[in-house]
């Protein structure tokens, strides 16, 4: 299968954790990384399953290399139908009233351009005992089931 790692970061968490998957899904399938700063729904293929890893910044935000990717698809409002993707944020319940938006405002402005969400959106909790790996590899080898399923 063809996968997109597709990151937003303000520290370089989300990064270091999307290389982190992306170690672990090469041996199985064909993968690619990249910073949402340097990306745009135009080049979104169909034929790619994309995995989005955002992180959350000041106010509930995006963080800096994601908002203008987000901000360009609520503009354009482009048809992204076919496009299939999942949604991993990284947030921390110190701040409950914005933990984890910024991949919840990705994730719903996706839908409105018609994209289709796959699976549950994964949560880490920086307040957590875990690591971001250690909650992020479950998710996406169940999220990779549930792609497989939906195209059998």
């Amino acid at each position: 299968m063809k996968i997109a790692l597709w990151f937003g970061t303000e520290t370089g968490n989300a990064e270091m954790l999307c290389e982190d998957i992306e170690a672990e899904l090469s041996g199985d399938h064909d993968v690619t990384l990249k910073d949402l700063s340097q990306a745009s729904a135009a080049e979104m293929d169909p034929s790619v399953f994309y995995i989005f890893v955002t992180s959350t910044y000041g106010n509930g935000d995006l963080p800096t290399t994601a908002a203008p990717f987000c901000d360009a698809l609520a503009a354009d409002t482009p048809d992204l139908s076919g496009i299939r993707f999942a949604m991993f944020g990284l947030g921390d319940t110190v701040f409950a009233e914005t933990f984890n938006n910024g991949s919840k405002v990705l994730a719903e402005t996706l839908i409105k351009c018609k994209a289709q969400m796959i699976g549950e959106r994964g949560l880490f909790d920086a307040s957590s005992a875990e690591l971001p790996e250690d909650v992020a590899m479950p998710w996406v080898e169940s999220v990779i089931n549930d792609v497989a399923s939906v195209a059998a």
